[in-house]
């Protein structure tokens, strides 16, 4: 089925030869045109650089948290675990603190340095002579004190504060 063809005058015959067709309006401009929307602006933009900077900052003074975490979690199991983790929590704490307030720590005030730089103590008593004693001693960890000991690390590296405040 085909259809018909249109005819060569196609359109409302009622509008007639005086149809005039509707006139547009002109286009809005859309450039600001007062000086308050430049100063919103200049401050949108001053707040999103001050915070991106500050996003930035904080970043780099805790990149040493991610790196100790993903050392933490590669560590295998066993005797010589105890001196990786402290050697480990040292790192981060040389990165966190003043070298001079870190590198002559060892043994218990080593333990109570990084007790005392979370609200709350990481370390109890056990993990605190581990990190004190096992660098000095070969003794052999079984896996749930291991375990715990790196728990209490990683809660060390996620919950103290560093020179910054962070």
């Amino acid at each position: 089925m085909s259809l018909p063809d249109l005819p060569d005058i196609f359109g409302n015959y009622v509008l007639g030869e005086d149809f005039n067709e509707v006139v547009s309006p002109e286009a809005v401009n859309w450039l600001l045109q007062t000086p308050g929307w430049y100063v919103v602006g200049a401050i949108a933009l001053a707040y999103a650089a001050r915070y991106s900077w500050r996003r930035l900052r904080y970043w780099y003074r805790n990149r040493y948290r991610k790196e100790a975490r993903q050392k933490l979690a590669n560590l295998e199991h066993n005797g010589a675990a105890v001196a990786a983790i402290n050697q480990v929590l040292k790192l981060s704490a040389l990165a966190a603190f003043p070298r001079e307030e870190v590198a002559r720590l060892s043994g218990t005030p080593w333990v109570d340095f990084l007790n005392s730089r979370c609200e709350a103590p990481v370390f109890d008593s056990e993990q605190a002579q581990l990190l004190a004693e096992a660098v000095y001693t070969d003794r052999q960890l079984d896996a749930r004190v291991s375990n715990d000991l790196i728990a209490a690390s990683q809660a060390w590296l996620n919950l103290h504060r560093n020179r910054y405040g962070d």
